[in-house]
């Protein structure tokens, strides 16, 4: 095992499976320790006090928080397979993308949890921040920024994860090949790798859970 590396991670989580694909690409094992997002237990409360969620990484007798600062903690301890480019102004387009994304994704992800109005907004905001990657990020590399897996594809991993499964519970496709060209393909490029497909949730059991959660999220909302 890696230095004793230990991951506390839900499974359904793309920001766990961002921590997931780190290890994996860079080769490390580690051990998973799997989470109820309920019950949480008692060495998560302790490694994470302030959050409380997963994921947490534990390395070397200390914790690390927060799945993209997990990501970034990965590559600057373990050389092989460096998830950012060589070339200087290459890795300051990586970090640019990661952090644009990283920023968006909860917003983005917001119109699972709305019907109405409010899923129309959030729908819209999604896409704008889709046709920005779309223009900008991509074209002229395989990945965004680079030829190689990046920060940036780790950190917008989460709609090759998440987003299929929610698009089919809501009924709306978000990612067409022909409204988003770039973008589709890129999904399909980082599906491919094979540290991305092996480590993919079984997606009947994403329906199931992402269903039942879209649900608690309606009763919530007509609560307030």
């Amino acid at each position: 095992m890696a230095d004793d590396v230990k991951l506390h991670g839900l499974w359904s989580s793309p920001f766990t499976q961002r921590v997931i694909w780190a290890l994996q690409l860079k080769g490390l094992s580690y051990e998973y320790i799997a989470e109820d997002i309920i019950c949480k237990s008692e060495s998560l409360v302790r490694y994470n006090p302030v959050h409380k969620k997963v994921p947490v990484l534990f390395h070397g007798g200390k914790p690390v928080t927060e799945s993209m600062l997990i990501v970034e903690y990965i590559d600057e301890t373990w050389a092989q397979n460096p998830l950012l480019p060589q070339d200087a102004h290459e890795r300051a387009v990586v970090r640019f993308w990661a952090k644009f994304i990283e920023e968006k994704s909860i917003p983005m992800m917001a119109f699972f949890r709305h019907v109405g109005e409010d899923q129309e907004k959030a729908i819209n905001f999604t896409l704008d921040t889709f046709k920005t990657i779309e223009e900008n990020g991509l074209g002229g590399n395989k990945f965004l920024g680079s030829e190689e897996v990046s920060l940036a594809d780790i950190a917008l991993g989460w709609i090759v994860h998440t987003l299929p499964v929610m698009e089919d519970i809501i009924g709306v496709k978000l990612v067409k090949a022909e409204t988003f060209p770039l973008l589709h393909e890129w999904m399909e490029n980082f599906k491919q790798v094979s540290v991305i497909k092996s480590s993919l949730p079984d997606y009947a059991r994403a329906l199931d859970y992402f269903r039942a959660k879209r649900e608690m999220f309606i009763k919530l909302g007509e609560k307030h």
